[in-house]
């Protein structure tokens, strides 16, 4: 996996196993019903990445940047994503 796109992955499963049940992200994660558990999977080698899988992470990770008002860049983890949030 690229560099990138892993940490996209691990954001989305970090996110899925930690908060998949916060309410204030419950909109969120039933309108990724896909990508966040498609997320886990990919970083737990429990399936391969395809290019499909690909535009399922990309879309979720998108939506989720955007969800949150932070600035479109690489983060490496969901800490790093998320402290930019709350530094705004």
């Amino acid at each position: 996996m690229a560099n990138v796109f892993s940490n996209k992955v691990s954001i989305l499963a970090e996110l899925w196993m930690n908060y998949r049940d916060d309410e204030q992200l419950k909109d969120f994660v039933e309108y990724n019903d896909l990508g966040l558990p498609l997320a886990y999977f990919i970083m737990n080698e429990l399936v391969l990445p395809t290019k499909q899988s690909e535009l399922y992470i990309d879309e979720s990770y998108s939506l989720l940047v955007a969800s949150l008002d932070a600035d479109d860049i690489e983060y490496e983890s969901l800490d790093e994503l998320l402290a930019a949030t709350s530094e705004e």
